[in-house]
């Protein structure tokens, strides 16, 4: 087993409010991370987020509002730590591209590509976006527009600084080849590796003139040039957690990184610019690069320009905390596209929560309530078959959540959940059939309290195994059921009522 786990987050650009995307991937990677501390111990993870605050839709937005950029991005920071403490991220550090420590990280890496010629000074003259702040050459536009989001392009000509991407595109071949976990699933592979091998990379455009654009970190070797803000944003990666030596050296206790979580719509960044720049740099590229897919409202991707994003704090506020990580995670694969309703997610909490999960530990209480006066019976011997298979089961589930959370198995936290609510299920159809009210009432007082044993067994795993899933409902049930005796509550998810 790795003695550490360090998992990261994009950092989000800052220029609009946190959307279902964001949240998405915070959750799949707090589950991770909380996952892993239960595993090798807290001390042994890292999970790293944070935010994006440079580049021209950060100082055009503070225009619109009548702010200095950093402003403005201190005002839209708060928005995603907000949402990050209702949705229990559980980080363990918050890095925004406008500390010192990641401009200082950014000027080395800057000064040291500089120094040994992957960085070099051309004269540009061809298309740019604005909105992606990308360069597009005459080839890659789509009916004369930007490739990416299908906006209007524009024609500059300025001098600027570009790293020499192409020189490292056999080395990336070659290591993508011999690591096929390096990006996954395997259809994000495949699209990656497709490409470097169909296409000749174009040397990518680092700066941009402080004429145009003034909100960014000056080049070391040129102060009126600024720093492009995706070349600035992956280093995040490195200065979060380490830094140079005087050899220019990088020296870190968790890199490489086991685990980036991003959305499928920024794979070339972190698959092919990333990778090449730590090459450079003569520092180890990442374990896994995991893109994952999109939250669709029916059959259009959410963007701010459809007006159809939708807002996760209303979600939470709604349907509360975990029942909206749930959903994340159960509803599709991961790394598949999915599609999201507060029709499905009702359905969810009625059928998986309400009727389930909820129902299991709540007759559970109440009979013991019942039967014990809230005191546990001791541990009897079940000897039906039913009995056998579900303690087999306890004892399984561990590994086969574990299976389901590895890399190797594209980190799919709906087969996870629901090898627990494989559990939950066999729990409650022993119930049924086990009919616990007639043992009680032919004084089968041996059996009875075996079987209530059992099921007390089967809701601290299940409260155990939910842990980095639904840490909050986790927690609720562990409190209500204790050592030797029950403190009930009310109903975890009391049904919903659908129109």
């Amino acid at each position: 087993m790795a003695n550490k786990f360090y998992v990261t987050t994009p950092l989000y650009y800052v220029n609009a409010s946190p959307h279902i995307g964001h949240s998405y991937t915070n959750i799949a990677a707090d589950t991770l991370a909380r996952f892993m501390r239960d595993r090798i111990g807290g001390e042994n993870v890292w999970f790293l987020t944070g935010t994006d605050e440079h580049g021209q839709k950060i100082q055009k937005a503070a225009e619109e509002q009548g702010l200095a950029p950093g402003d403005f991005a201190d005002k839209m920071v708060s928005q995603f730590v907000g949402l990050w403490k209702a949705l229990d991220i559980s980080y363990n550090d918050f890095i925004r591209t406008t500390e010192e420590r990641h401009i200082a990280c950014v000027q080395q890496v800057l000064q040291i590509l500089y120094e040994q010629k992957d960085v070099y000074q051309d004269k540009y003259e061809g298309w740019y976006c604005t909105p992606c702040e990308t360069f597009w050459i005459e080839s890659q536009l789509t009916e004369g527009n930007c490739p990416d989001c299908k906006r209007k392009v524009e024609r500059i000509s300025e001098t600027n600084y570009f790293f020499r991407l192409s020189k490292y595109q056999e080395w990336l071949i070659a290591h993508i080849k011999a690591h096929p976990e390096f990006i996954r699933p395997a259809s994000r592979y495949n699209e990656v590796l497709s490409f470097l091998e169909l296409n000749k990379l174009n040397d990518l455009c680092i700066s941009r003139p402080k004429e145009r654009l003034s909100w960014g970190i000056p080049l070391p070797f040129s102060p009126e040039h600024v720093t492009y803000v995706w070349f600035d944003a992956l280093i995040n990666y490195i200065s979060a957690v380490g830094a140079f030596d005087e050899s220019n050296r990088y020296k870190s206790r968790w890199w490489p990184a086991d685990l980036h979580l991003i959305g499928k719509d920024i794979l070339r960044q972190h698959a092919i610019y990333w990778p090449i720049m730590l090459a450079a740099l003569k520092i180890e590229p990442p374990k896994t690069i995991f893109a994952h897919g999109w939250w669709m409202i029916g059959e259009a991707k959410m963007s701010k320009s459809r007006g159809n994003v939708v807002n996760p704090l209303d979600m939470v506020n709604e349907f509360g905390t975990d029942t909206y990580r749930y959903f994340l995670l159960r509803d599709v694969p991961f790394g598949m596209d999915g599609n999201f309703s507060e029709e499905a997610i009702t359905k969810r909490f009625n059928a998986d929560l309400a009727n389930d999960l909820g129902n299991l530990v709540y007759r559970t209480l109440t009979m013991i309530e019942k039967y014990y006066q809230g005191s546990i019976p001791d541990k009897g011997e079940a000897k039906d078959a039913q009995a056998k298979k579900i303690e087999e089961k306890i004892k399984s589930l561990g590994g086969e959540v574990s299976a389901c959370l590895a890399a190797q198995a594209d980190f799919d936290f709906s087969a996870g959940i629901e090898k627990i609510w494989e559990l939950i299920n066999l729990a409650n159809k022993y119930v049924e059939e086990t009919k616990p009210w007639n043992l009680a009432k032919e004084g089968r007082s041996d059996e009875l309290a075996a079987f209530i044993r059992l099921l007390v067994e089967v809701i601290r795993e299940v409260a155990r195994k939910l842990c980095a899933f639904m840490p909050k409902t986790a927690e609720s049930i562990t409190g209500q059921i204790g050592e030797k005796a029950i403190q009930k509550g009310q109903p975890l998810f009391p049904r919903r009522e659908t129109s």
